[in-house]
């Protein structure tokens, strides 16, 4: 394996730090490109999310930094994030991304939103030929554990969500939601989840603004709610009593001049705002102001600590299945190493055998059908006791780190067909190709990490 992550999330940086790292989803698809044909690197993906921006690739021989490619794509010598970056190697690079999706990394452990990221992740880098043999088997298997960790222990049962959090919050504020109004700034999936727990909680109206205005149509119809065009938002948010903003902005929406203008029309009536943007929406000197409430997302991470005991002894289950799944995969990984060369041993002695039978049938004259039988017995069992040995070695070698030591000595004893890669790299695609076709080629639902 040759497998490298670095990245920053909720626990090591933050959120304005990793605003400056988070890659917006409509540059998605370009910054995998860049990453994929970064010399060092053979495949690459990038999970961004409120919570954490992640780059994952496999490296060519092993070898490289992924700080390279940081240091090129963000113009910068990452000299003040170097603190709060991790790195990850080889199994604990595949530890790594199967916690994430399994949402044992994520600030509500859990949650189910994360694998949908991951998931939709994994399919925009495939979809422009970042992903490819190696991380298809990774992200395939790493959806498969994240499924057994849901379906095997209670890890996400009672899931506590960021919009549940939300409605906590905001009952803190006005003490009862009976009434209150909520105006959604960005139409997306976290804004639509948000909603629907204020609104079950006593919330009366609804309003929705986003840059598209269809958008806004449609999810303000769901909720029997008012689609307001974004031109319109800073003359008709102070209807609002609770406002979440989710938007792709790189820039503040909301900054201490509206607040102040809000706070002037609503007579001093406190204003709640939910950010759960990265890069933020809200600027945070919007706190200072009376009568204005700002949590953003890290602020939301102080508020489901409380949950976090409740789920430990599970998380501990999960964690078990993981590090198993982790060893499970290693040594597939090592044995999908010695696969294609005991294929091209057997397709080497077995186009001998085909070509002394062919050499020698004019000599023989014609035979009886039990006579060819008798050949094909006898010159088969000559090779399969050929094969006997080298086939053992072969496959006792893929569960030793030295296995490709064994393998070239193999390939060069039996003067072998230099097809290993490319025999590994076809049987990935079409397991690959399969996979794709069963999540859909799409991720799910957005949430928490937006």
């Amino acid at each position: 394996m040759k497998f490298q992550l670095i990245g920053v999330n909720h626990k090591t940086a933050p959120v304005e730090l990793r605003e400056r790292l988070a890659i917006p989803e409509s540059r998605l698809p370009q910054a995998c490109k860049r990453l994929a044909e970064h010399p060092a690197v053979s495949e690459g993906m990038i999970v961004s999310t409120c919570n954490r921006v992640e780059f994952i690739a496999t490296m060519k021989n092993g070898a490289g930094d992924l700080r390279e490619f940081l240091r090129e794509y963000f113009e910068t010598n990452l000299s003040e994030f170097e603190t709060h970056l991790y790195e990850f190697r080889e199994d604990e690079a595949v530890r790594h991304i199967f916690r994430v999706a399994a949402s044992l990394d994520s600030m509500v452990v859990g949650e189910p939103q994360i694998l949908g990221q991951v998931k939709e992740a994994y399919a925009t880098a495939r979809a422009v030929g970042a992903v490819r043999a190696q991380l298809d088997l990774l992200l395939t298997r790493a959806f498969a554990v994240a499924k057994r960790v849901r379906t095997e222990t209670a890890v996400g049962s009672s899931s506590v969500s960021i919009a549940s959090v939300a409605v906590e919050l905001a009952k803190k504020i006005f003490g009862s939601l009976n009434g209150k109004s909520v105006y959604l700034v960005g139409a997306g999936k976290m804004s639509e989840l948000a909603a629907r727990h204020l609104l079950a909680h006593g919330a009366a109206s609804i309003f929705v603004a986003n840059r598209t205005y269809d958008r806004a149509i449609r999810l303000a119809h769901k909720f029997d709610g008012q689609a307001v065009e974004f031109s319109r938002l800073y003359d008709s948010c102070e209807r609002a009593d609770i406002v979440i903003t989710s938007t792709g902005s790189p820039h503040f929406i909301f900054r201490p001049e509206h607040g102040e203008r809000l706070m002037a029309l609503r007579r001093n009536r406190p204003m709640f705002f939910i950010d759960i943007a990265v890069p933020r929406d809200v600027d945070p000197e919007m706190n200072k102001l009376d009568g204005i409430f700002v949590y953003d997302i890290d602020d939301l991470q102080q508020a489901v600590s409380s949950h976090v005991a409740d789920r430990k002894k599970e998380a501990e289950k999960a964690e078990a299945i993981v590090n198993a799944e982790v060893e499970k995969f290693r040594a597939r990984q090592q044995t999908l190493g010695v696969v294609p060369t005991i294929v091209s041993l057997q397709d080497h002695l077995e186009t001998i055998r085909q070509a002394e039978i062919d050499r020698v049938r004019g000599r023989l004259g014609p035979m009886t059908t039990d006579q060819e039988l008798a050949v094909e017995a006898l010159t088969r069992g000559i090779v399969n006791k050929i094969m006997h040995t080298p086939i053992s070695a072969l496959k006792t070698a893929a569960r030793d780190p030295e296995s490709t030591t064994v393998i070239d000595l193999v390939r060069r004893l039996f003067n072998l067909r230099d097809n290993l890669h490319d025999n590994l790299h076809n049987e990935d695609e079409e397991k690959g190709a399969a996979a794709s076709k069963s999540t859909g080629g799409r991720g799910t639902e957005k949430g928490p990490e937006k």
